[in-house]
């Protein structure tokens, strides 16, 4: 659509110029004899005049009544129907005049009136045509002769009707023909969405008539007259706004009208209706040059409006491109225009991975090309919450959940499951692309976000999920355009999903899952597993996994959770407590390769399972399968278990043997260090001792003088893992009680600092105490229930820091006071340096060391301990520690020549100490 050339006038004072003839741009026909010129444009809107045709009376068109009831009683006004060819008047000059340059000479004795009237003439000057005598001879006018003085002009009037009454034109015609040229106007939609529906997709002829603002006009809808009111689908531009009776225009408002009046005031457009809004239609108008809905865009002067734009049926994408356009250059109302989403780098827009967890209906984590794992966001969508149900109270529904003994999030928040197990079924084990939409900044309070696009099987996955109403469209401020790249699409999902009333968009009462958790109890494990065995091979979904053999299953048949222990082998295990809540005993070999392993076979896939028995723990024993793979035969396949002899009465014994036997000819994992634990076992050592430092730094110290050191190395792992958590939990933190912890799981807890630390549970204390053990510093701690959460599989990749150790070739004193001392001399002698540590041998599982001074390698900590009279030298019988054995000797003799310490006491007391 391009602009109508306006005429300089000769005297720029006047906008319609000088002299007796003026110019024009004609703006409006407001009957078949007045029209509305417009003058030259000043840096703004430009002057009108209201021009009456001198002489001649044209038919009067019907007005609009002042309300609907008008036009029932048809009481309110008496010209509500047209007269006779008074609409072929008004559009015989519409399409002649509209937008035309057009010259008039005014009656001098009604200039200055609110009307004015003269001859108007098509073109720049008077030589172009006389726009009343064409009416006239079109039988559209009539030639007023009462009281009017004749002149040549009028004469030639006369003449020309006289003419049309002959020729029967226009009005002229027959009489019984008349009604045939009134309309039949419909002033008001009785059920304007209806209308929309019945005519949706279809381009309607029409008229525009009046125009409100920019973004708001009235139309007549061709041939049926139906007299509408249309908003512009998508764009919202500025407004005038009635403030103590006075309408007040917003800044550009009164331009954006202009702008939209001057391309489509009285022009034949074509509306394609799309929507609705309250009595008014939402609509693109289509017009052969342009449209002005992405015109206005472009210009500055209107912004794209999120709420409507779900109802644009087609160029989208151009509209959203308009509008970025319009920003970058600062047009208009564009013109201070700051984003409130500072924008984050993206180093990598498109990446692959292979989804192996998914943790919420918005959030999953991939595993990465390089073996590293990566947590991103679904771009402009928000999984189910509490207050997303939209048939009932969220308060009482929260009350509800908290009032349960062990309220599970996942089961109890409606549509959170479905949420879930839609993007499961779709997503895990696969191989996906994603597209980074944008990075929501990390802050003091948020961790940073990746916010993606997943498109697999060329679906949209957030799309399929809202428009299922399993998530809600995040809504954005005007200013802010980090958001999905196919938000539009999104905004209409879930427009469908509403229209629909399906998930949490549903009036209905909202689907409860109920679960049985039999995890732990062993009255209700009893109950169960008569069930279970008699059902053989079932179902079920694999919720957690603890450890290479031990994971939470969920079973849909018998909607409950149990907790499962393979059957016929032996699994290296992860760090665990002790018996009797003693300290930690460390991982063993291979425990957290075991573990990732199953974890990647089958965390959140559907297997089965075949019970055998139980354990008096409550846990069951048995058989599982993923993708007819047998998961125990698989692990001792791969190194990673051994065959129990528990097994031998199985049917699968013969598998199990079989496969232990390739991964011991292969040497794999566990069977590359069997001779090593051979000779360990026969005690075929070394004549030479081994050294092999690490530098430590020693975080806890207990009574037995036993202490937790973190290596040096992976310190920097550590600290980047520990913000990450911190930053994810005070972004998103988990629901309090929502965790039920067990005996040997790793969670999140946290400290009395108030910050989250990953924790193993060593034993709960009832109703709502645990003791935790933090495994990356090696404190315990008694904390309430309601500061442990569950900790995202992402947390756990990284092995624990804090590592128990004991000072070897030492022993302690029997006397509680004497150990008190040399615990105390050890921490003050410790604390705040780095050590380098050297295993000298191992014993019920715990690395006895010897530590020595990072910067002074002659200062052996062991050894001061003897020399200072604070603990005895252990004696020890290998070859290759005889060297270090002599020299702790050496100095206790020493301490005991010098009677320091334990060597001061008499005789009597020395008893007891030895």
């Amino acid at each position: 659509m391009s602009t109508t050339t306006q005429i300089v006038p000769s005297n720029p004072a006047n906008p319609f110029g000088s002299g007796s003839v003026l110019r024009g741009t004609v703006k409006s026909i407001l009957s078949g004899d007045t029209i509305i010129v417009r003058g030259v444009p000043k840096g703004g809107p430009p002057p009108e005049r209201t021009v009456g045709f001198s002489g001649i009376t044209a038919p009067k068109l019907a007005r609009r009544p002042f309300d609907a009831a008008a036009v029932q009683a048809e009481a309110a006004d008496k010209e509500i129907k047209d007269e006779p060819f008074a609409w072929e008047a008004r559009e015989f000059l519409r399409k002649k005049l509209i937008g035309k340059e057009v010259c008039f000479v005014l009656d001098p004795k009604t200039v200055g009136n609110k009307k004015e009237y003269g001859v108007v003439y098509l073109g720049k000057d008077t030589s172009g045509e006389n726009i009343l005598e064409a009416l006239v001879s079109e039988g559209l006018a009539d030639v007023r002769k009462g009281g009017m003085r004749v002149d040549d002009n009028q004469t030639r009037l006369i003449q020309l009707e006289e003419a049309a009454q002959t020729s029967k034109k226009g009005k002229w015609g027959p009489t019984e023909s008349l009604s045939e040229h009134v309309r039949d106007i419909s002033w008001n939609l009785e059920n304007p969405r209806q209308f929309v529906e019945s005519n949706k997709g279809k381009e309607i002829d029409a008229v525009i008539e009046f125009v409100r603002d920019g973004c708001t006009v009235r139309a007549f809808l061709l041939p049926s007259f139906q007299y509408v009111t249309i908003m512009f689908t998508g764009i919202k531009t500025p407004m005038f706004k009635m403030e103590d009776g006075t309408s007040t225009a917003e800044p550009y408002a009164e331009e954006a009208k202009y702008f939209t009046e001057v391309r489509l005031l009285q022009r034949d457009v074509k509306v394609l209706l799309e929507g609705t809004s309250n009595q008014n239609l939402l609509a693109t108008i289509l017009h052969p040059s342009g449209n002005i809905t992405e015109l206005l865009l472009l210009e500055g002067f209107a912004h794209c409006s999120d709420w409507s734009m779900k109802s644009v049926t087609n160029g989208v994408d151009r509209l959203r491109s308009a509008e970025k356009s319009a920003k970058e250059k600062k047009l208009r109302i564009w013109k201070n225009f700051q984003s409130t989403s500072p924008a984050v780098e993206i180093k990598e827009k498109n990446f692959t991975g292979k989804v192996v967890e998914v943790v919420n209906g918005d959030a999953l984590i991939l595993k990465l090309q390089d073996g590293t794992f990566q947590k991103i966001f679904l771009s402009s969508i928000r999984s189910p919450r509490l207050q997303d149900v939209a048939n009932g109270d969220g308060e009482a529904a929260n009350k509800k959940i908290d009032a349960k003994n062990r309220p599970r999030p996942l089961y109890d928040i409606p549509y959170m499951f479905e949420a879930r197990e839609f993007l499961r079924k779709k997503l895990i084990g696969k191989k996906i692309n994603v597209e980074v939409d944008y990075i929501q900044p990390k802050s003091t309070e948020f961790p940073e976000k990746t916010c993606c696009t997943i498109n697999y099987g060329g679906i949209n996955i957030a799309e399929a999920l809202v428009s299922k109403g399993l998530a809600t469209v995040v809504k954005y401020r005007q200013n802010d355009d980090q958001r999905s790249s196919f938000y539009d699409d999104l905004l209409k999902a879930e427009d469908r999903a509403m229209k629909k009333g399906v998930g949490l968009h549903s009036k209905k009462e909202a689907p409860v899952i109920r679960v049985a958790d039999i995890s732990g109890d062993l009255q209700k494990a009893k109950h169960f597993l008569s069930f279970l065995q008699r059902a053989g091979k079932c179902e079920a979904l694999v919720e957690f996994v603890a450890s290479g053999s031990r994971f939470r299953l969920y079973i849909p048949k018998e909607t409950c959770l149990i907790t499962f222990l393979l059957s016929g082998i032996e699994c290296p295990r992860g760090a665990r407590p002790s018996a009797a809540g003693g300290p930690m005993m460390p991982a063993d070999a291979f425990g957290e390769e075991a573990f990732n392993y199953v974890k990647e076979m089958i965390m959140q896939k559907e297997v089965l399972v075949e019970v055998e028995s139980m354990d008096k723990g409550g846990n069951f024993i048995g058989w599982c399968f993923v993708d007819g793979v047998n998961l125990s035969v698989a692990l001792v396949e791969e190194g990673l278990a051994r065959v129990h002899f528990t097994a031998e009465k199985s049917n699968h014994y013969g598998a199990l043997q079989q496969a232990e036997g390739r991964a011991k000819m292969k040497k794999l994992n566990l069977w590359s260090i069997e001779e090593e634990k051979k000779e360990e076992v026969q005690e075929v050592v070394a004549v030479e001792r081994r050294i092999s430092y690490q530098t430590i730094v020693i975080t806890e110290i207990s009574n037995e003088l036993h202490f937790y050191a973190q290596n040096v190395e992976t310190g920097p792992s550590l600290e980047k893992l520990m913000n990450q958590l911190r930053l994810d939990f005070n972004h998103s933190p988990p629901i309090p009680a929502s965790y039920t912890p067990r005996k040997g799981e790793l969670c999140a807890a946290k400290f009395s600092d108030g910050d989250w630390y990953r924790a193993l549970i060593e034993k709960t204390i009832p109703p709502n105490k645990a003791t935790v053990l933090y495994v990356d510093y090696g404190n315990h701690e008694t904390v309430d229930i309601l500061h442990l959460a569950s900790l995202p599989s992402t947390y756990q990749a990284l092995p624990h820091q804090a590592h128990l150790y004991a000072l070897a070739c030492i022993t302690l004193p029997k006397d509680p006071e004497d150990v008190q001392a040399a615990v105390k001399f050890f921490s003050e002698e410790v604390a705040g340096r780095q050590f380098l540590l050297n295993v000298e041998y191992k014993n019920l599982g715990i690395d006895y060391v010897t530590l020595v001074d990072a910067d002074d390698k002659e200062l052996d900590i062991g050894q001061l301990l003897i020399s200072e009279g604070l603990v005895v030298s252990e004696k020890r019988r290998e070859k290759h520690l005889k060297e270090l054995v002599d020299r702790y000797k050496a100095a206790e003799e020493k301490a005991k020549r010098d009677r320091v310490n334990l060597w001061n006491a008499s005789p009597f007391d020395r008893s007891s100490s030895k």
